[in-house]
């Protein structure tokens, strides 16, 4: 009988011929192209506008060249072929000949936000944003300047990772700007998207909150759509989700939320969504939604303090929290900063969470973001409240935590050095940037 079965496949395959054993790549989806779309006039418009906001200058070749390459590889060739069109209050990028084009608003002090598909509109002219401050950081001088210097050189010649993209090293010692490095066409005004570096972020806008007495992170976070008696999912803490350990449901390890990202969906309506298949507190699952659902959880907070009133507060006038079109904010990776802004963040954990001696954090918040608690991930580092931790690295102190994020973003701070070190990418999908390496080797030229 299974010589029979062969037999036959083998005819059908003859009568077939070459396609029947080789089917053509399918056409992509109006789905998939929509989300290309979205993606390419939410970028190009965020790289573009947020740096015209920064003081500086971004060109659309530069974006095309940086940011719009090595992405997903099923919206890689759409993102590259699909045309977009820059105009004074955001960008427009058509995908369809039956749909309206997808369209992302720039918000002056908001950055930009992608409008849902189908919505019909366009960018209308905006009066010019006001050009921030860029605050200067005191001068100093590295001990070792060319050992250094060789490690920053490494950076840039793809030394850390083949493939890998640097566009900026920022290094900060004892609060002073020792070493400072960009790519063509990046600078001290250009701000970048921080991706998952922005989950740490969130998790200092809610250390604010905690140090103002609004919002306790080991009480149930509340959040209307569990309201209902019964959901299980009312007894999250707001600590599970800063710990990745909600339990909730996550498709895989990152969960790429594209909907909610560049698909127009609003973080309220998507995030929420998801059901429980773990007991919280019990399961490691890096996702998104987790932080998204965790600022979410606060967000009545910010009509007094919204997360711009902290980034001014630290010097960081070159950082946007970006929203979605119904205004919430997507601070799981949906921030634009420069560099130096994010080696003020550094600082303020290497300061213990004090600024001009002013308290902005918790007593011990550096301690709690830093500590393992509960279920740990696999891999080179463990993770805390946010932040990423160094408890398995050889050569680095045991106190150094990181902000990490997409694309090869590291904002690596180590209290007991005074030290923060700030590296920017558009590492490409596959290339991977070796951040612990960087750092050590970093920390081993300052010794």
């Amino acid at each position: 009988m299974r010589l029979l079965i062969l037999a036959a496949l083998a005819a059908l395959a003859a009568l077939a011929g070459p396609s029947f054993a080789q089917t053509p790549p399918s056409a992509p989806t109006p789905a998939t192209r929509a989300m290309a779309a979205g993606y390419k006039a939410l970028t190009v418009c965020s790289a573009l506008k947020n740096a015209e906001a920064a003081g500086g200058q971004r060109t659309l070749e530069s974006v095309e060249a940086n940011e719009l390459v090595g992405i997903y590889p099923e919206l890689d060739p759409l993102v590259r072929e699909l045309p977009v069109e820059v105009l004074p209050g955001g960008t427009s990028v058509a995908w369809s000949e039956d749909m309206p084009p997808r369209v992302a608003l720039f918000r002056p002090g908001l950055g930009c936000a992608i409008m849902p598909v189908g919505w019909i509109g366009g960018p209308t002219p905006l009066p010019a944003p006001t050009v921030s401050p860029n605050l200067p950081f005191r001068s100093g001088s590295p001990r070792h300047p060319l050992e250094l210097a060789t490690v920053m050189e490494r950076a840039f010649a793809d030394g850390y990772g083949a493939g890998t993209g640097t566009t900026a090293v920022v290094v900060l010692q004892d609060e002073r700007l020792i070493a400072e490095r960009y790519a063509d066409g990046f600078g001290p005004d250009t701000p970048q998207r921080t991706w998952s570096v922005a989950k740490s972020l969130a998790g200092t806008v809610i250390g604010a909150a905690v140090q103002r007495v609004e919002v306790d992170v080991h009480a149930p976070v509340y959040l209307a759509d569990w309201s209902r008696g019964g959901d299980p999912r009312a007894a999250i803490t707001l600590d599970q989700l800063m710990r990745m350990s909600s339990g909730l449901t996550s498709d895989f390890a990152g969960n790429r939320t594209d909907a909610l990202y560049f698909g127009g969906v609003g973080v309220d309506e998507q995030a929420p969504a998801w059901p429980l298949v773990a007991a919280p507190g019990t399961r490691f699952r890096y996702a998104n939604n987790d932080i998204l659902l965790a600022i979410l959880s606060i967000a009545p907070t910010f009509a007094e303090h919204p997360p711009s009133e902290l980034f001014r507060t630290l010097g960081m006038y070159d950082t946007w929290a970006e929203t979605d079109w119904r205004g919430n904010y997507v601070l799981s990776s949906q921030v634009w900063s420069t560099a130096r802004d994010l080696a003020r963040f550094g600082q303020l954990y290497v300061d213990d969470g004090v600024v001009d001696g002013v308290r902005i954090l918790p007593e011990g918040w550096r301690d709690y973001v830093s500590r393992p608690s509960g279920p740990q991930p696999r891999g080179e580092q463990g993770y805390g409240a946010t932040f990423w931790l160094f408890d398995k690295s050889e050569g680095i102190p045991a106190d150094a935590i990181s902000a990490n994020g997409n694309r090869g973003q590291y904002v690596i701070i180590v209290p007991s050095r005074n030290i923060v070190i700030v590296r920017r990418g558009e590492d490409p999908a596959g290339a991977r940037f070796d951040h612990i390496a960087f750092t050590r080797d970093v920390l081993a030229s300052l010794d």
